[in-house]
């Protein structure tokens, strides 16, 4: 293999990681964000998926806060193995404990996102050294 295809392979590596990692950013960022600005919802879910009740706006708040540590620690490329580690496992016990939705699928087509976006997780978390693009070291 010669140098400058190692070197253009490498750098397409990279860009396709770092375009993996926004996305995932991006939708992990707006279901944070969901949870300060609709709060009720974020009980709802709670509720409906986890078999939570009794979540208060409070805990939305601290969660989301939690989360959003999470999210930007995650973007930034910071303790990768955790960060990455946690949002493939965050996002995997959402996409399976919505089992219910799938036996349903052509009336919950939106759901099936998931599965990709958690195949994204999985590849950013096992190519994780390799994601060097736009990090804080």
């Amino acid at each position: 293999m010669s140098q400058s295809f190692s070197s253009d392979l490498n750098n397409r590596l990279q860009w396709s990681l770092f375009s993996l990692r926004l996305g995932v950013f991006i939708v992990m960022l707006m279901w944070t964000l969901d949870k300060f600005v609709n709060p009720g919802h974020s009980a709802r879910i709670l509720e409906a998926f986890y078999g939570f009740s009794g979540s208060t706006d409070i805990m939305a708040y601290v969660s989301g806060g939690l989360q959003l540590l999470l999210v930007l620690a995650f973007m930034a490329g910071i303790k990768k193995r955790i960060t990455y580690g946690l949002i493939f496992i965050m996002h995997g016990a959402s996409t399976l404990l919505a089992y219910a939705l799938y036996i349903d699928g052509f009336n919950n087509l939106l759901f099936f996102a998931a599965w990709p976006m958690w195949a994204a997780c999985f590849a950013l978390y096992l190519l994780r050294d390799q994601d060097v693009k736009f990090i804080i070291k």
